[in-house]
């Protein structure tokens, strides 16, 4: 493991500016994907970079980032869940949103629920009932994505937001693992039917909102290009 300081990010979870690694990807998962040395090290970076202060990791800060960016917030996220001013606000959580989950359960009109238990391509949810929707490294392992992101654009308000983000290798494009041998997430030890991927993401993870029908995308980065959160407007 280890410890440096980032000199020009502080995290958007908490503040802290220092941060520990610890390496998460294993060779069976980069040959899987066929990734180089570089892909991995950006992989790797994402996952298992972190603040040492909260603990959130690379992925879970441009996630932060994001939702600040969405609520027009220059603080942090914590800031931003304890301000009165946020109590009406609407949240659907699919799955834990990486560390998010602790901050954003403190929203008084939060909602958490699990796919595939709750099948993402199928939410049991009224149209318009929210205004963001936030998942984090899910979409991979839902079979059609871009029905994943029309189901959260339904449950949307207008003028809501979808904030997520996906394993991105961004010298690529994306693409579906129908065929290939299964790939799993977690860990190398343990195989779970909700881990298997179904799609690998690259440089135009971004068009897949456009085609779910949202009328605007945007990227947002955090130690880019480990870090990137994807943003679809209604």
């Amino acid at each position: 493991m280890t410890t440096e300081r980032a000199a020009d990010s502080a995290c958007p979870v908490c503040g802290g500016h220092a941060f520990e690694h610890a390496a998460v990807v294993w060779p069976g998962l980069v040959a899987e994907w066929g990734l180089s040395d570089d892909e991995a090290r950006v992989i790797d970076v994402q996952q298992g970079t972190h603040c040492v202060q909260c603990g959130s990791n690379v992925r879970s800060m441009a996630l932060a980032r994001a939702l600040l960016d969405v609520r027009a917030s220059a603080g942090t996220l914590t800031a931003l869940v304890d301000d009165p001013a946020q109590a009406t606000l609407q949240i659907l959580e699919i799955n834990h949103a990486g560390t998010l989950n602790p901050y954003l359960s403190r929203l008084p009109r939060h909602q958490l629920v699990s796919h595939p238990d709750f099948d993402m391509m199928r939410l049991v949810v009224p149209d318009a009932a929210y205004d963001l929707v936030v998942h984090s490294d899910t979409l991979e392992h839902v079979p059609d994505p871009v029905k994943g992101l029309e189901e959260c654009l339904r449950v949307l308000r207008p003028g809501g937001a979808v904030v997520f983000t996906v394993p991105v290798v961004p010298g690529r494009l994306s693409r579906s693992r129908r065929g290939l041998a299964p790939s799993y997430h977690g860990a190398p030890d343990r195989i779970e039917p909700g881990m298997l991927v179904h799609t690998e993401f690259g440089a135009d993870v971004w068009t897949l909102v456009l085609r779910a029908g949202f009328s605007r995308c945007k990227l947002v980065p955090f130690l880019f290009p480990a870090g990137l959160a994807i943003v679809g407007r209604k």
